[in-house]
């Protein structure tokens, strides 16, 4: 009942008799966090502390303590209960989402709630000048399953070369055949096109088509076969080519880790699930290094919990190497700067890497094939498409449909690994009118006037050139020794000394185009719209040098960030965790989510996340000998798990 009426709010939401409301709401994301009339759970930018009295301990101590609960810890959460003697605690910061979120079509909305960090890296030159103040908007789950609640619910797991080259990098048994069972561990697999081997059904994170397909998604997935592109299973035995979308969701409803790991265990009597309670350090012995529990806050007061056993980090890119510097370990000049006494000195946060978008490649088109958001998403009848998991609502962010991955430099020693990824996505930004969109991509309003404005209630079809493989790369640092203070955020994008980055990202500019010239989409007119980024007015329309200046104007963030606790061997001089996840230096701690990703993979840093908590739970039940006897293990060669 408490879900029907949650959908019933949605059609109020959307409507175009209430759209003027949601405009209004949405129209104040580029000032502080305003809006609350239509969502009573916006943000706080920077909550009140207001801590007041002693630590309170637990009454009792855990075997395993896993913070943060996005794909990683959900995982972790299941698969370590699975053991009925471990007793396990899941700490989480924020609290239950609500049911809207199961709506695809919904995704960026919750991106300007509380349940995102709403994180904004520091403001650089080299790339976002048309973005919000200048900043890259870095949105990070703060709910009950994280940002698998948040993202855009894209399933990609990259290519095998990604998970070899972890290997080669001095962390074994991560190449591809080793990660590819645990990828399918958690996998319940519906895809139209789907190579034998890859996949399996049964597992408890669903992956399917999307059931919402435009005319353009297939005028698209056309065309780039026509420019030599076959259709693959992506993530199967070849990932350069096209294909729709495969997403994490079921019956046109989005599937979360909350959903499919914890929800059916919450009963579990070794399980204990802390929903708004912050981890504000870990409790460490100075003299033995060793780990022995975490302190938190709750309810405006410390609480402290102890293990028995070890305790995970799982709390995502930023919140995991916050933790660890307020902490003591992290790099010892910045962490002695701001009187944080130092237990260990490792270059936490040293490294960040993030795959780069540009929105700004527009086509007209001269029939509405795309998307249309008014016509589609006001129906009356929309109420009964949600339930059934059919209709516009299960479409991705409003239109998000297909794929194609590239590789524009063939001389590479990899070239079956992607370097772009082009994502279709009809309707565009214009799409909504100003709703959300830009603010989703982190556009000015100046920028959004300029450019998209005049394509309102026009056919649109944008193709967004993605950067799979950055050289460039960022950091983070503790802005200062509070924990209620984000961690200083600097992305670094396009960088590199040699502009491989840039220059990657042209190709792909000139790749889409090719293929919009093809005839699939060639037969509805598809044009490229020639209004001019403001900034990039003095330069040539549709040359290098405008493109060049555009994409410093434009990239933003897809949320694929990494590596700010790099796994690596001991003599790496970025490494944070070994090959097992353990941190250097210290007893006990582990880190098990995307921040451990060496480099950049081909794919989502969301779905590579469940398959390393897959992988950690894995471990941890090696050392502690516990055999997975109870976890679904699919059927495939038992050289290629963990041993």
């Amino acid at each position: 009942m408490v879900d029907d009426l949650w959908l019933l709010l949605l059609l109020l939401v959307v409507t175009p008799i209430n759209g003027f409301i949601l405009s209004k709401s949405f129209n104040e994301i580029d000032s502080p966090r305003k809006g609350k009339f239509l969502f009573p759970f916006y943000y706080k930018q920077q909550p009140d502390t207001g801590i007041y009295g002693n630590p309170i301990l637990e009454n009792n101590s855990f075997d395993f303590i896993i913070v943060g609960s996005g794909p990683s810890g959900c995982v972790l959460a299941n698969r370590l209960t699975e053991i009925p003697e471990w007793n396990v605690m899941l700490l989480e910061v924020g609290d239950e989402a609500n049911a809207l979120t199961d709506i695809p079509y919904m995704a960026e909305f919750f991106q300007f709630t509380d349940y995102s960090w709403g994180y904004t890296a520091e403001q650089q030159n080299t790339s976002c000048g048309g973005c919000i103040d200048g900043k890259v908007k870095l949105p990070h789950g703060r709910v009950l399953g994280g940002s698998s609640l948040i993202d855009y619910m894209l399933y990609a797991r990259g290519n095998p070369a990604d998970y070899d080259k972890w290997q080669r990098l001095g962390n074994p048994r991560w190449s591809y055949e080793n990660v590819l069972p645990y990828f399918m561990k958690s996998e319940d697999a519906y895809l139209n096109i789907s190579d034998s081997g890859y996949h399996q059904r049964g597992g408890r994170l669903s992956v399917s088509d999307v059931p919402y397909r435009s005319e353009s998604a297939h005028a698209f997935v056309r065309a780039a076969q026509e420019a030599g592109y076959p259709e693959v299973d992506y993530n199967g035995k070849r990932q350069i080519g096209t294909s729709y979308i495969q997403s994490t969701t079921r019956q046109g409803k989005r599937v979360s880790a909350e959903k499919a790991f914890l929800r059916s265990i919450r009963n579990r009597p070794n399980l204990k699930i802390l929903k708004n309670s912050r981890a504000v350090q870990i409790l460490i012995n100075p003299e033995t290094k060793q780990a022995y529990g975490i302190r938190y806050i709750r309810n405006k007061q410390y609480h402290e919990a102890l293990i028995k056993r070890e305790l995970i980090l799982s709390a995502g890119p930023f919140s995991s190497p916050q933790l660890l510097m307020l902490s003591g370990i992290g790099p010892k000049r910045h962490l002695e700067n701001l009187g944080v006494p130092l237990v260990y000195d490792l270059p936490v946060g040293k490294k960040l890497y993030d795959h780069l978008l540009f929105p700004g490649l527009n086509f007209l088109l001269n029939e509405s094939i795309v998307l249309n958001q008014e016509k589609e998403t006001g129906k009356l009848d929309n109420y009964i498409d949600i339930r059934e998991g059919k209709g516009a609502f299960t479409t991705l962010i409003g239109g998000l449909e297909a794929v194609a991955y590239l590789n524009t430099n063939q001389t590479r020693s990899d070239p079956k690994r992607p370097d772009i990824e082009l994502l279709a996505f009809g309707g565009g930004i214009s799409g909504d009118k100003n709703l959300v969109y830009r603010k989703m991509f982190g556009i000015s309003e100046e920028v959004y006037d300029a450019v998209w404005k005049p394509l309102e209630n026009r056919p649109i079809l944008q193709i967004l050139p993605v950067l799979l493989q950055p050289k460039s790369s960022g950091y983070l640092k503790l802005k200062s020794s509070n924990p209620y203070h984000w961690p200083k955020i600097y992305t670094n994008y396009l960088t590199d000394p040699e502009n491989n980055d840039i220059k990657t990202l042209l190709k792909g500019i000139r790749e889409a185009q090719r293929i919009a010239r093809s005839p699939s989409l060639a037969k509805y007119g598809a044009k490229l719209v020639e209004t001019p980024i403001p900034g990039c007015q003095n330069h040539v329309f549709d040359s290098d040098d405008y493109w060049l200046c555009s994409l410093r104007q434009l990239s933003t963030s897809l949320g694929d960030q990494t590596s700010t606790c790099k796994m690596g061997p001991r003599n790496d001089p970025e490494a944070i965790v070994d090959s097992k996840l353990r941190v250097y230096g210290i007893h006990n701690l582990r880190v098990a989510d995307a921040s451990v990703i060496p480099v950049p993979i081909s794919g989502r840093a969301v779905t590579a996340s469940y398959m390393i908590g897959e992988k950690a739970a894995d471990m941890l039940k090696k050392a502690w000998n516990k055999k997975d006897s109870i976890s679904r293990l699919i059927d495939i060669r038992s050289a290629n798990v963990e041993e």
